[in-house]
């Protein structure tokens, strides 16, 4: 994933810790996607959702091909903050103009996770595909439609995958299991007292495949 041309400006309008994860996020999803306008040819001042552009540096078609996208940058944002890889003591506030902004470090790790979740891709058109090749796939797409190639445009495919693997679901069938009927599914006591430790916590975790089917929890 391109992330070198997100600029630092885009965490100035916020006010909030969450809020500026967000604005961060959605500065790297826009880089993508201004990629894939510019590696097309297409013009980003001619959007459809936002106006045409009426100044030099707005980019109204970016921020259109943006908006199928920016789900990515939540989801970032929730995990980030659930898994405790940023946290309030990540952020630092300046009074000169009343700003939350990011320490260098916490910036980085959010930065990985940003492109840890853009490089597990998607299924799409039979291939496994980066989200950030899906991006250059979709705008590649709309410049065959405005240019008459193809007779439809879509931007209901692909569909991510948002399911939890610690789902509430998953959680009240590991805290309702008796060590009876963990045994007979061959769930050993140790196993057993870590899986309610995780369920009753606040933190997300993760299941491995074998423990789901015992469970018979759907991945």
């Amino acid at each position: 994933m391109c992330i070198s041309r997100c600029a630092h400006t885009h965490q100035n309008n916020a006010s909030d810790c969450v809020n500026v994860s967000l604005n961060y996020a959605y500065s790297l999803v826009e880089s993508e996607v201004r990629r894939g306008v510019n590696s097309i040819g297409l013009e980003p001042s001619l959007g459809f959702l936002h106006d045409v552009a009426d100044y030099q540096t707005k980019e109204s078609l970016v921020y259109d091909l943006q908006e199928p996208f920016r789900f990515l940058a939540d989801l970032c944002v929730i995990e980030a903050f659930e898994r405790r890889i940023l946290d309030k003591k990540d952020f630092y506030f300046t009074f000169a103009d009343l700003r939350y902004r990011f320490s260098e470090e916490p910036k980085l790790r959010f930065v990985n996770l940003i492109r840890e979740r853009f490089n597990s891709g998607v299924q799409y058109k039979g291939r496994r595909l980066r989200w950030d090749t899906v991006i250059l796939e979709k705008t590649n797409e709309l410049a065959r439609y405005l240019t008459g190639k193809v007779a439809t445009l879509s931007f209901a495919e692909p569909k991510p995958t948002l399911g939890r693997s610690d789902s509430r679901e998953l959680r009240s069938r590991i805290l309702a299991l008796t060590s009876a009927e963990a045994k007979q599914l061959a769930i050993p006591k140790q196993s057993l007292h870590d899986l309610r430790k995780k369920a009753r916590s606040e933190k997300p975790f993760k299941l491995y495949r074998e423990t789901a089917q015992k469970l018979e929890i759907r991945l």
